[in-house]
């Protein structure tokens, strides 16, 4: 049986994943992204990687139907990933070396928060959907929007980009995209403590927060499930954004179900009770039931949504 590599590139490791036609894992493994030289090391070893396990598994290059990559950055349908800082890219014909180096192998890009919605479409939470929106929910916040099995990248390869719409006009600080007002800039783990530490600084009343020198988005929640009021203010707050967010997204593409992923998606049900509160108040009335769920695939979405961009 033929075998499928799902590949997972990230700033500080690549994840890789050794498939059946049928999408069934049945290796996984990681290396260290090595960004030395402008990240012109990453690619060799994920070759080489992958060699090293047809080797050990008495396989050869003949018995892999093709290799996905999700790489953190915009990338054009054929393979070329327009600029990724953190690997130390600029625009690079990532496939074309691939296959410069391992041989030639069907091989296929995207961006890793699209892959890793691709994997939740796949063998997660969105397996049996074909129209869906993943919202991530992590350092910053991410997304993708999938149409009829397929990710919806557009024409410069940033449709999904949702951490990045315009929320708020009276914001004052800067967006690391250079703009004001972002989603991102209350939906993050970074945003939910700026935006608790804004509340605590004007409104009254005791917080168990007010005690803690520094604090992050699961405390805020944890105390926000204690019954804190002000951190149940900030989780509000952030509901409103995301809900709204997400309302303004379904008149748009009108998806089957919003899955939440990310790190901040650990606060569970209590923040999704939250966005689903404001989606139906701000969702247009045809859209209003649209489902939300918690991604289930964790750090392996990626490994599956890459191994998906082949097998499906």
């Amino acid at each position: 049986m033929s075998k499928c590599f799902g590949v997972d590139i990230g700033g500080t490791t690549v994840k890789l994943g050794m498939f059946t036609e049928d999408g069934t894992l049945e290796y996984q493994c990681e290396i260290p992204t090595r960004k030395d030289n402008g990240g012109s090391l990453i690619i060799p070893d994920i070759c080489a990687k992958i060699t090293e396990i047809l080797t050990v598994n008495s396989l050869t290059k003949a018995d892999v139907m093709g290799v996905g990559l999700g790489v953190p950055g915009a990338v054009t349908e054929d393979g070329i990933v327009l600029k990724c800082v953190n690997l130390g890219w600029d625009i690079f014909k990532v496939a074309d070396k691939f296959k410069e180096i391992f041989g030639e192998v069907n091989v296929k890009c995207a961006n890793d928060a699209n892959v890793a919605a691709l994997g939740e479409m796949f063998k997660g939470s969105g397996e049996g959907k074909k129209d869906m929106v993943m919202i991530t929910l992590g350092t910053g916040v991410g997304g993708c929007v999938i149409v009829n099995g397929k990710i919806l990248a557009g024409v410069n390869g940033a449709a999904g980009e949702i951490g990045h719409m315009p929320m708020n006009d009276d914001e004052e600080d800067t967006c690391g995209c250079g703009k004001k007002g972002c989603l991102e800039q209350y939906g993050s783990a970074t945003g939910v403590v700026k935006v608790t530490k804004r509340i605590l600084a004007s409104a009254e009343g005791e917080s168990c927060l007010k005690d803690m020198e520094d604090f992050s988005a699961k405390d805020v929640f944890d105390a926000a499930k204690s019954g804190d009021k002000i951190a149940n203010m900030a989780v509000e707050e952030l509901g409103k954004y995301l809900g709204k967010a997400a309302a303004q997204i379904s008149c748009v593409v009108d998806p089957s179900v919003f899955i939440v992923g990310g790190g901040v998606s650990k606060a569970g049900q209590f923040l999704i009770d939250r966005i689903v509160k404001y989606y139906k108040e701000y969702a247009l009335f045809a859209s209003v039931d649209t489902p939300f769920t918690l991604a289930t695939l964790g750090n392996d979405a990626g490994i599956y949504g890459a191994a998906a961009l082949i097998l499906s």
